[in-house]
């Protein structure tokens, strides 16, 4: 099946166009090229920023940009993560995409295969391609060499721990310059693992896999692993697509790349420590059905000494845990191999419609938000981290409060996430993995069973797509 024909698939679902009716009549108005009759052109911006503080952070952007552009005017559009792909389905297939489009890259995929989104060589300054790492650029490129997106922002796992816990166990505590190994941490688990002050269970770690198939995956870069092979590629993860967007030689060969699944021990490494875990009770098996915010309550009431969560967690931590409580941020443990300290992000992006009829202006806009002083402000707002390596270095961001500098500090060992550019991978995901993980974390199946059903079946799927 094309991923053409697997969008229209899903623009059929009745819930797609009532989701979507919004954001079209949002996105009309003006002219046919949305200019009006004094030749003023006003652009639609669609932000999925749902934080009180990163809501007020776009729109303080859009106003001033609206301030001092006469004859380019932007108009905030209000978008929902949780319904994002079918409201853009529905306004590409209908012809009333917004110009701007705030996304992640994991949802770049099936638009830029499908011809929905601008190839932005050429569109952005200098400055900005320079700014952000080439490894980032990587993740919104693909399709022989094209970029779909300017990655933005970025969310680190890392370890919030109890502090008084972690200092009374008489355990190293692992730096950025000096993380955990992953049998350091096991072993930090086994050590804070015992009793509450009630009397009650502590386990040394909880991990919240509600949501499996990312976390497993992009973690396994700090075993040696990846889940996703490619290739003979230049589309997606490998080096070329960033060469390409600084102008130098394109990408070569891009479309014979093959995408495939293994699952051999570098891959499945940290799902075998989380299996492992449970078994010796060092982390609940209660956990693993959770999601990220229902784990807080128990760490507050020390059941938990350490939570694996991604970086936006803080803000929650911040903000509800009880007085007295110490919290402090660790990264994540690391493999023992070269190249080990690493892990997979998925990069909020900021794209282009290919049906706009103002693609400079739009892209100009892209670039006015890409600002490093923006990007960080943008970036505070939703407690990530900015991609740029000047907003990186802003004040606000890289300071020890609420432990943004420890996520400051394992910037450079970030990497776009192995699934991104994988056609395929929302139905490897839905239909295989995360069902099959979900059953192996629970004890059902043994790790034999997981990597069948993640290799064998999953390779069927992805085979498909690259026909």
């Amino acid at each position: 099946m094309s991923a053409r024909g697997t969008l229209l698939g899903r623009l059929r679902t009745a819930a797609a166009v009532a989701l979507a009716g919004v954001l079209l009549a949002s996105c009309a108005g003006g002219g046919e090229d949305g200019r009006s009759a004094d030749g003023t052109v006003t652009l639609d911006y669609f932000s999925l920023a749902w934080q009180k503080e990163s809501v007020a952070a776009n729109k303080k952007l859009v106003a001033q940009w609206n301030r001092t552009h006469e004859k380019v005017k932007v108009r905030y559009v209000q978008g929902q993560w949780d319904t994002v792909h079918d409201q853009l389905l529905t306004s590409f297939e209908g012809g009333e995409a917004p110009d701007i489009i705030h996304d992640d890259a994991s949802d770049l995929t099936d638009f830029a295969y499908g011809g929905y989104l601008a190839d932005l060589r050429g569109l952005l300054p200098k400055e900005l391609l320079a700014d952000i790492p080439q490894r980032t650029w990587d993740s919104t490129t693909m399709n022989g060499g094209r970029v779909y997106g300017v990655p933005f922002s970025q969310e680190p796992r890392v370890i919030i721990a109890n502090e008084k816990l972690l200092r009374r166990s008489g355990v190293r505590v692992p730096t950025p310059e000096h993380p955990w190994t992953w049998g350091e941490f096991e072993k930090a688990a086994r050590e804070l693992s015992g009793r509450t002050a009630k009397g009650g269970r502590r386990y040394g770690a909880v991990w919240t896999m509600k949501e499996p198939v990312k976390q497993s995956v992009n973690l396994s870069l700090s075993t040696g692993g990846r889940v996703f092979t490619r290739e003979g590629t230049g589309t997606g993860n490998g080096t070329k697509g960033a060469e390409n967007a600084r102008g130098a030689r394109g990408a070569q060969n891009a479309e014979n790349a093959e995408n495939a699944v293994r699952f051999d021990h570098r891959d499945s490494a940290v799902s075998e420590l989380i299996d492992r875990q449970v078994r010796q009770g060092t982390a609940p098996r209660s956990g693993l059905g959770m999601a990220g915010s229902d784990a807080l309550p128990g760490l507050f009431a020390g059941r938990y000494a350490m939570a694996p969560l991604n970086f936006s967690f803080r803000q929650q931590v911040a903000q509800q845990a009880p007085d007295g409580f110490d919290w402090t941020v660790l990264p994540m443990p690391r493999g023992p191999g070269r190249g080990q300290n690493a892990q997979g992000v998925v990069p909020q992006t900021l794209s282009v419609a290919e049906e706009s009829p103002h693609k400079r202006a739009a892209a100009r806009f892209v670039a006015y938000l890409s600002r490093p002083e923006h990007m960080a402000a943008l970036a505070q707002g939703d407690w990530l981290l900015p991609t740029g390596e000047q907003a990186l270095r802003d004040p606000a961001i890289n300071r020890r409060e609420d432990g943004w500098d420890v996520g400051v500090e394992t910037a450079d060992t970030l990497r776009p996430s192995p699934t991104l550019g994988v056609r395929g991978f929302a139905e490897w995901s839905d239909k295989i993995a995360t069902p099959a993980f979900q059953r192996y974390y629970r004890g059902d199946i043994r790790l034999g069973a997981l990597r069948e059903s993640l290799v064998e079946d999953g390779n069927l799927i992805l085979d498909r797509y690259q026909r």
